[in-house]
């Protein structure tokens, strides 16, 4: 079946607001979901809504937080969430490191006691849409061994980057060191489809593409020892950095009612004129080259990373929005 957005948003915004969520919050909360669905990244949107309001009747989410932000200095604002969904807390993270930036020429935000928070990219597309440079860090329940071990500890753990580019489309780098993420797996244990090979291990080390094996055995990282390192290096400055859990200590919001998660997120944000004043002019021109070069057989263009994804919104983002029978009677059930 099929839902119009702006059907689909009333939709939601009263199943949060009936789950404790203040208006803005669930609007928050919403508008993350929906964005998620436009582009075509289901994994993050509403395949989790049941998920979300689960954790807030087990009170390990809190609806109503007291999110405290304290200032160190004029670039760098530190934020207890309060166990807010995490979608909240980031709004607040990367709109601080976004005020802070625009005072100073950089904005450091940590983030701790959040949650699961959807789509890095919905969060740096905020700030290069100011004109700002940006980097997001959050880590995430243990899906990943670390290179050498074979028992999962490290998420994830997306690196997210992105920078204005002089045109409408923005740079947005937004990846997960694992080959798959977790959410696609998800999705396909939930409805039955196998995953693709090579991209996990079952509970025995054995390589599956029974997605259920895979949600209880190991995911592989990108690059080998080079994607376990990245990985770590993400739970370093999201987690230890900030004070929020690390070291496999993060919990798995669908099969883990024992507590708030306790995510760590980290927001960095920097002017793009820095250094040169011509930025804007420097990364066009960076671009340009770039999508000059020969191409391979079968490639019509050299795409930089974000441009697919800006693509799809502009192509479904007065589309109705496609709900599968699970989200369907998710919606059903909550509503």
């Amino acid at each position: 079946m099929k839902i119009s957005n702006k059907i689909l948003k009333k939709i939601i915004i009263n199943i949060f607001r009936r789950f404790g969520l203040s208006k803005s919050h669930a609007n928050i909360s919403t508008n993350a979901l929906i964005n998620a669905e436009i582009v075509d990244a289901p994994s993050h949107g509403l395949s989790r809504l049941k998920m979300y309001c689960d954790r807030i009747s087990k009170k390990i989410i809190n609806p109503k937080p007291k999110i405290k932000i304290k200032k160190i200095s004029q670039s760098i604002s530190y934020i207890d969430a309060n166990n807010s969904i995490g979608f909240v807390a980031a709004d607040a993270g990367i709109k601080q490191a976004i005020k802070n930036a625009k005072k100073t020429g950089i904005g450091l935000v940590g983030i701790k006691n959040s949650g699961h928070y959807g789509l890095s990219s919905y969060y740096a597309e905020q700030a290069v849409k100011k004109n700002l440079i940006v980097f997001c860090f959050t880590n995430a329940p243990p899906a990943i061994a670390p290179y050498g071990a074979k028992k999962k500890l490290f998420g994830t753990n997306p690196i997210c980057f992105g920078t204005p580019t002089s045109s409408k489309i923005p740079f947005i780098l937004d990846t997960s060191v694992s080959l798959i993420n977790r959410g696609k797996i998800r999705v396909a244990a939930r409805s039955g489809k196998k995953i693709p090979t090579g991209v996990a291990l079952d509970k025995f080390g054995k390589p599956t593409t029974d997605a259920k094996k895979a949600l209880a055995g190991v995911q592989l990282p990108i690059g080998g020892f080079r994607g376990s390192g990245l990985a770590w290096m993400v739970d370093i400055l999201s987690g230890v950095l900030t004070g929020g859990n690390h070291g496999g200590k993060v919990k798995d919001p669908f099969d883990d009612f024992s507590g708030p998660q306790n995510i760590g997120h980290l927001f960095i944000v920097l002017k793009s004129n820095l250094f040169v004043s011509n930025y804007n002019q420097r990364i066009k021109e960076n671009i340009r080259r770039i999508k000059k070069l020969p191409r391979i057989k079968g490639v019509k263009e050299i795409l930089f990373p974000g441009q697919s994804k800006f693509k799809r919104y502009k192509k479904n983002v007065n589309k109705k929005i496609k709900i599968s029978s699970n989200v369907a009677r998710d919606l059903k059930l909550l509503s």
